[in-house]
């Protein structure tokens, strides 16, 4: 394929050209077509690498009524993710190298590209695990959330060890749950769309117990030369302390969410128990200075933590409804609905959800438009946002906690130069290419 005339994150124009091995092959200025080569023109459009998500759940095996691997990497896809990373809290959890495996045979319905990474509970069995091609450890769960995996101080402290003798990268959520405000949850909390319901959740899983609970986990990590990647920060005072543990020589690196960015404790009143998840929205002043500390670059990533559940599951009260919210699809759209609206340059945009976890994780193939790079790459027309609607959607379950918000959709998706989703901007009508997915950590 060659693709003339598109705008690069930076604003150079370019024509890109496409080999037969899926890698890009050039990328300059007047490149001219070969014979029986697939021209697309994209004058006026900009050419973006692929995003990474390094955080999703795509609940196979043992939750394929929430979301599965054709579903999730067509909301993938459209949404303009080449590259998803799987978290463990699956049923079984991805703690040993027979569930891994169980899971790898799933994953060979996926669309884009994967990593499977692997858990860490009492029951894990390190050794056979690490003989997989993992991605990550993690997202190690300092505190019980979907799955049930929380550990204690003493296994992640293993876990990181085993992690740093083979210089496998750890992936923490990070919350301490004995500073959870047990009295937030307290008097009638069973239905699904009160004011006091949704800020229950908000209140109950305070803003003290993620910094805390980061500021170990980093402490620990250090002790043991170990990678740390802090997982959904979600206060501004947790990114700080990523950026302080780097100052004094640490590796870490963290990652914020859309719905932490773009979602508060306001927002909440109105999306009810589809407000829940772990950690939780927090307040329109810590949201507005976690968008400040994106824009200014010291949020090393943005990921989803695409947590899918069912409509029913979400409209139980808030004790019993499961915590997480749909994202996948709507990454790239709403930040390049923040850089098209000069909240966020597009280089900022190109370098959290692509550029920088290629490079945080070693996927030197990934992230980024340039010759000899796997040719993951999203076309979109950043004049033409439209409405995020779910019924426009592909997760299977069906909603989204960004209804009504604006962002900025692709309108082709390739992975490795095949085109895996394909959307007329003029009739809206869509396509999906065949699932092309490989495990990034296979060569």
């Amino acid at each position: 394929m060659l693709i003339t005339g598109a705008t690069l994150a930076d604003g150079r124009v370019r024509d890109v050209r496409i080999g037969d091995d899926g890698r890009i092959a050039a990328v300059a200025e007047g490149l001219g077509a070969d014979a029986g080569e697939r021209v697309l023109e994209a004058r006026g459009r900009h050419l973006l690498p692929g995003a990474v998500d390094a955080h999703v759940h795509f609940r196979e095996p043992g939750g394929d009524h929430k979301e599965t691997w054709t579903s999730g990497s067509e909301s993938a896809a459209a949404g303009g993710v080449t590259t998803v990373v799987d978290q463990p809290n699956t049923s079984p959890p991805t703690v040993d190298g027979a569930a891994f495996d169980e899971k790898a045979a799933l994953a060979a319905e996926s669309l884009v590209d994967y990593g499977i990474n692997g858990g860490v509970t009492e029951e894990w069995d390190p050794e056979s695990l690490f003989e997989r091609p993992l991605f990550a450890l993690g997202e190690v769960f300092l505190a019980d959330s979907t799955g049930d995996m929380g550990i204690d101080a003493d296994l992640f402290a293993d876990a990181l060890d085993a992690a740093a003798a083979r210089d496998v990268p750890v992936t923490v959520h990070a919350e301490d749950a004995t500073l959870f405000d047990e009295s937030a949850l307290d008097g009638d909390l069973g239905g699904v769309g009160t004011a006091a319901t949704a800020d229950a959740w908000s209140a109950y899983r305070t803003a003290d117990a993620e910094v805390a609970a980061v500021e170990r986990a980093l402490a620990a990590a250090a002790d043991r030369d170990a990678r740390v990647h802090v997982a959904h920060t979600s206060t501004p005072e947790a990114v700080d302390a990523v950026a302080e543990a780097r100052e004094s020589g640490s590796t870490a690196t963290c990652e914020v969410t859309p719905h932490h960015l773009y979602l508060s404790r306001e927002r909440a009143r109105s999306l009810g128990t589809f407000g829940r998840m772990n950690p939780p929205l927090r307040s329109e002043e810590r949201r507005e200075a976690l968008f400040a500390r994106l824009a200014e670059g010291a949020v090393d990533v943005v990921a989803t933590d695409h947590a899918p559940h069912t409509v029913g599951e979400k409209r139980r009260g808030l004790v019993d409804a499961p915590s997480g919210v749909p994202g996948v699809e709507t990454l790239y759209p709403l930040l390049l609905e923040s850089a098209r609206n000069g909240e966020l340059s597009l280089e900022r945009v190109r370098d959290v959800v692509a550029a920088n976890p290629a490079e945080i994780f070693g996927l030197d193939r990934k992230g980024r438009v340039a010759e000899g790079r796997d040719a993951d790459l999203v076309l979109v027309d950043t004049a033409d946002p439209r409405e995020i609607e779910a019924a426009a959607l592909h997760s299977a379950c069906a909603w989204t906690p960004f209804e009504g918000l604006r962002g900025v959709f692709p309108e082709v998706t390739l992975v490795r130069g095949e085109v895996v989703y394909e959307r007329d901007p003029a009739t809206g009508a869509a396509s999906f290419g065949e699932p092309v997915g490989r495990n990034v950590r296979e060569r």
